[in-house]
């Protein structure tokens, strides 16, 4: 269970689906109008927007939503939002990156220190554990679009750096840079994925303990409720045993 993929769906399950969906339709909203702000507002000559796209229709957002907040980018009432990235230490040592867009820096710096601090944590300093991490591209496909062997082919002749399968999915791993030509030259051949996004990967997890892995849950909701905060990603494990229990 490590990353922030998998504690997302248990935390889903947990909350209110119409609440969540509304809540990430606007977090989309946001990433997509900040993207087209900072480029052209047409994904075809904007990488960060084309991806922002992909990930709002990989969770359903309608066309008319994205459309807005494309168009939004262009108006002058939009707000200006600033990228910031902060590091902190969970219970148990765990490490933790939230990455966030935000108009106030000083409310969203509060916001999730004071998070951080009620789960028993601390906020640290931006660098303090992105070491333990690697920032990556991820593109992943329903393993129904192509073998292992034509997914895996297909990769590397794209420049992707790995590809991991299984019998639902395909999940390609590239640099950083390549991310955007990965995604275009793959989307080429098997269609549109199911994700293209930026993550940020573990390289060690650690396993804690159930007591400990609720606190982190808690927090890792807390922060994921903010309005401000974007993704969260964490280095643990959780035991079988807990994720039954919370319907991982």
């Amino acid at each position: 269970m490590a990353g922030h993929s998998q504690f997302k769906n248990i935390m889903h399950k947990k909350g209110k689906q119409d609440a969540i969906r509304s809540k990430l339709f606007s977090k989309f909203a946001r990433e997509i109008t900040v993207a087209a702000k900072m480029g052209m507002p047409d994904p075809a000559m904007n990488p960060r927007l084309r991806l922002a796209i992909l990930a709002a229709r990989s969770e359903n957002m309608p066309k008319d939503n994205i459309e807005r907040a494309i168009k939004k980018a262009s108006g002058g009432d939009s707000e200006n939002y600033d990228e910031v990235r902060y590091e902190g230490y969970a219970p148990g040592g765990v490490a933790v990156i939230v990455e966030a867009l935000t108009d106030n820096r000083n409310r969203t710096a509060g916001e999730v220190r004071s998070f951080f601090t009620k789960s028993g944590g601390a906020l640290a300093e931006t660098g303090a554990v992105a070491f333990m991490f690697d920032h990556i591209g991820e593109v992943e496909f329903e393993a129904k679009v192509a073998s292992e062997d034509a997914m895996m082919e297909a990769a590397i002749e794209a420049g992707a750096d790995d590809v991991t399968s299984s019998p639902e999915t395909h999940l390609v791993t590239t640099s950083l840079e390549s991310l955007s030509e990965v995604t275009k030259a793959l989307e080429a051949k098997f269609g549109e994925p199911k994700k293209s996004k930026l993550v940020w990967r573990p390289q060690n997890t650690i396993m804690v303990d159930d007591e400990t892995a609720e606190k982190i849950l808690k927090l890792v909701g807390n922060l994921e409720d903010n309005d401000d905060v974007q993704n969260v990603y964490a280095n643990f494990e959780i035991s079988e045993t807990l994720m039954a229990k919370l319907g991982g």
